[in-house]
């Protein structure tokens, strides 16, 4: 693990998007150099030698995650997108939020049987998010290899929410209590 202080850069923002909450702003973490090569090797050396040929990320951020990771493992990237984003057949994985459901899909030539895919994105929270991407990732035929993530929401339990579905290792850089 990497013994930089990626807490140093996340900035916490009172009352957004609402009042009562402390909302965890990332962007510090992309835009300073060394900050951005931190995130992205700890999480690539972290699951370098798992055999992982497909990286997924969610939009949006889990793109700016996603894609430099995909970079550093040596293999693919593929986007779960919003639905109406991505012009090809997709699978699609309609998902439970606080207040509603939302959607993703993935092109359905974006994975294949024998892929050991990474899922990423810059927070999990409720775990939502995280169990829709590899539901997606089992449609295609492929295999949930982890989950990589810059921020974990630990008072939400993402982990109970993912470990009700799945047994691969949920991997963070920072975790809020």
């Amino acid at each position: 693990m990497s013994d930089f202080d990626f807490e140093s850069k996340i900035i916490d923002i009172p009352d957004y998007p609402e009042p009562g909450v402390v909302f965890k702003d990332i962007t510090p973490l992309f835009d300073d150099a060394d900050a951005l090569r931190a995130v992205i090797d700890a999480i690539s050396d972290h699951f370098a030698g798992h055999g992982i040929t497909k990286v997924v990320g969610a939009e949006a951020r889990g793109f700016l995650v996603g894609v430099p990771v995909a970079y550093r493992l040596g293999c693919g990237f593929a986007p779960a997108r919003k639905p109406g984003k991505l012009p090809r057949e997709v699978y699609s994985q309609t998902y439970s939020l606080e207040y509603g459901t939302d959607e993703l899909q993935i092109h359905r030539d974006a994975l294949a049987p024998g892929d050991r895919v990474l899922i990423v994105d810059d927070l999990i929270a409720t775990g939502g998010t995280a169990v829709a991407t590899a539901r997606l990732v089992e449609q295609s035929g492929a295999e949930v290899a982890g989950f990589g993530f810059i921020l974990e929401l630990s008072f939400l339990n993402p982990r109970d929410v993912v470990a009700e579905e799945y047994d691969q290792e949920v991997f963070t850089l920072v975790k809020v209590s």
